[in-house]
């Protein structure tokens, strides 16, 4: 696995990615236009790329234009504040007004329902994507096992949000569990919650070994 920020990937993540209810509500200012759907898009990524290098956890395919799992671990409030406006800044510029208030009104949803549900020390998986050319064949889940295991390591543990209602399945076999289903209104669309608990390593190494001997479709 590498961690290269590469146009590749980005164009990777717009594809699996872009009929997401999440961003299409935040792209929705350019619903008229495709392609200027997608650069606002990879945009977004190519930003959620670096912040997850900077203050999180990047994994990259080793051939970049497969795809790439991004984690947010926890900042310092002192930092947390001038990160946050930075971000608002530039989501601005690349998603125009209309796209930043769709971005701030389903955060302002999400983000107390979150905190109910998972401790603020937990680590995030905030963006996970594989090229649809590419899915089906275990790769979604081998980007996030290394970072499953870190936090492992560390003791700490993991959660994500996603709209797609065939991924629990999927996250169920990482060792996530849903502690939430909510309909969120911006997007129109229901969401779920998902969390683990950190694992000790020969129950996990032993799941990692099913899975891969598994045959089926994955949603990733």
């Amino acid at each position: 696995m590498t961690s290269s920020n590469s146009r590749e990937t980005v164009a990777a993540l717009v594809d699996a990615l872009r009929h997401d209810p999440f961003y299409v509500a935040i792209t929705r200012e350019f619903n008229d236009n495709e392609v200027r759907r997608r650069e606002a898009l990879a945009r977004y990524f190519e930003y959620s790329m670096s912040e997850g290098g900077r203050i999180g956890r990047l994994v990259v395919w080793p051939d970049p234009s497969v795809g790439a799992a991004i984690w947010l671990l926890p900042v310092e409030e002192a930092t947390a504040g001038a990160m946050e406006a930075r971000k608002l800044a530039f989501l601005l510029e690349a998603l125009g007004s209309a796209g930043l208030e769709s971005y701030r009104r389903i955060l302002d949803f999400m983000k107390p329902r979150a905190s109910a549900a998972v401790g603020e020390e937990a680590w995030y998986l905030s963006i996970v994507g594989v090229a649809p050319r590419a899915q089906g064949q275990g790769i979604g889940a081998r980007l996030i096992e290394p970072t499953l295991a870190e936090a492992d390591r560390a003791g700490v543990d993991c959660y994500l949000e996603t709209f797609d209602g065939r991924n629990p399945r999927f996250y169920e076999r990482l060792g996530f569990s849903t502690v939430g289903t909510h309909l969120e209104p911006i997007t129109g669309a229901p969401y779920s919650i998902m969390r683990r608990l950190p694992q000790a390593h020969g129950h996990r190494d032993q799941e990692v070994e099913a899975q891969r001997h598994e045959t089926g479709t994955q949603s990733e």
